[in-house]
């Protein structure tokens, strides 16, 4: 639980002081680096942690990510530059590839479905008081301007939940050996970075219709395209695409993908929105962001009793339905900035999104056994941290390209105008999640007892 509050409080406290960073470090246009850069070294880190995991065990590497995400905070805290800024998140980013899926495999591995239920409700509890605090903290660092302090504060954090591991937490020694697919890790990291490179700079750093655009997508796509036939060749894959034959899996990692994108897209944009259009105070935009992740953790919560009710297929189709209207409600209101209105619609939204999140989530674990739990875990954390970076690329890429051909990121009212766009889009992503949420195979409650198979192991 501590584990996970690290990137629970990481998730949130960031973006209230975009602003602030801004003003210090300059490069208002740059500024969806800060989460990309992040999120896809933590999509790129996450299945080479989980392959990890399953030989040398969880233990091991889930204290490598809290070192890392250590080591990346305190030299956040001392970026000189927006780009030193934006390459010590990438450090921050593949400590958070270790911390995040190993707390869920843990959770995977130690209790069994109908135990997930409450223990989910302790997880949860731990988002929501991190969705008060971190953009609570993020705001007052802003308004005193030692927006620094974001990322110091992860210290004793860290320490702190490091130390617990070491003390409390036990588990057996695995010694099954894995292959570590390192040219798909390769392939997969240039893949994206191209895609990203190529979104976030088009119609900024060069025109969209220009050589280094057809560089970076096309060696994106290229890119990606060897992967998939690597992955198919590779003898233990970074990214197990034969997971992906097995329609759970399939849609239970597209749901992901829609989920981190929506997730990250509307708590990275809505802080500089409110702020830019309407001049309110960190602390304010950082609370109306605060209720999206406010309405995830008290959804989840309650999400276990209603899976092991009505099943998993329903579950994430009644978050999905809920998350949809709200990302429609919340284009529509947008063209009016106002933080009650946002704030209301963003709990909305943070409420479908935890009746989604979890029960894909715990679906897809229940499916395997002990030894591909890892993989799949990482699969659906790779999917969402994919989502997430591939999100914002694109919402920055459209504001960017809104910005760009209005008065600039000083004019409110251009300000508006692209986050109108942005909220579009976002709506948009949540249609087509549902869609995939709609395609999840049947299931009844209770179905999977969860229960760990013959000779798997339990802490």
């Amino acid at each position: 639980m501590l584990a996970t509050g690290l990137i629970a409080i990481d998730a949130t406290i960031l973006a209230t002081a975009v602003p602030s960073i801004v003003r210090d470090l300059g490069s208002y246009q740059q500024f969806p680096w800060l989460f990309s850069v992040y999120l896809l070294a933590q999509a790129v880190s996450v299945p080479i942690y989980s392959r990890f995991a399953d030989t040398v065990g969880r233990k091991p590497i889930i204290l490598l990510g809290i070192g890392l995400f250590l080591l990346g905070s305190v030299l956040s805290g001392f970026a000189w530059s927006m780009t030193a800024l934006i390459v010590f998140r990438i450090i921050q980013g593949l400590g958070a590839g270790a911390v995040a899926p190993m707390s869920m495999t843990i959770v995977g591995d130690i209790y069994t479905v109908a135990e997930r239920a409450k223990v989910q409700g302790y997880i949860a509890s731990v988002w929501a008081i991190s969705s008060v605090v971190g953009p609570a903290l993020g705001g007052i660092f802003a308004q005193l301007d030692a927006w620094r302090w974001i990322f110091w504060v992860n210290i004793p954090l860290c320490l702190i939940a490091g130390w617990m591991l070491l003390r409390r937490y036990h588990e057996e020694k695995q010694t099954q050996r894995h292959r570590i697919d390192y040219a798909g890790a390769v392939l997969l990291t240039i893949g994206l970075t191209g895609l990203i490179l190529g979104m976030l700079e088009g119609g900024n750093a060069w025109a969209w219709i220009s050589v280094p655009s057809a560089i970076c997508f096309g060696l994106g796509v290229l890119a990606l395209i060897v992967f998939g036939v690597v992955e198919r060749r590779a003898a233990e894959p970074i990214v197990d695409l034969r997971l992906a034959a097995r329609p759970l899996i399939l849609t239970t990692t597209i749901v992901s993908l829609g989920v981190g994108a929506l997730m990250t897209g509307v708590t990275s944009f809505a802080p500089a929105y409110l702020e830019g259009s309407i001049g309110i105070a960190p602390l304010l935009s950082g609370l109306a962001v605060a209720a999206l992740t406010l309405g995830w953790p008290l959804a989840a919560a309650n999400s276990g009793r209603l899976y092991l009710r009505i099943g998993f297929r329903r579950t994430a189709l009644t978050g999905m339905s809920i998350t949809a209207v709200a990302a429609i409600a919340l284009a529509v209101v947008s063209p009016w900035p106002n933080p009650f209105s946002i704030a209301a619609v963003a709990f909305v939204l943070g409420f479908g999104l935890g009746w989604t999140a979890a029960p894909t989530l715990i679906a897809a674990q229940a499916s395997v056994g002990w030894g591909e739990r890892g993989a799949v875990t990482g699969m659906n954390a790779f999917a969402r941290s994919a989502g997430s970076a591939l999100g914002v690329a694109v919402f920055g890429a459209i504001s960017n390209s809104v910005i760009a051909r209005g008065a600039g990121p000083e004019d409110p009212a251009t300000i508006i105008s692209a986050s109108v766009w942005v909220f579009i889009a976002a709506a948009i992503v949540a249609v087509l999640t549902l869609l995939a949420a709609a395609f999840m195979p049947r299931d009844s409650a209770g179905a999977r007892s969860g229960e760990p198979r013959s000779g798997e192991p339990r802490s």
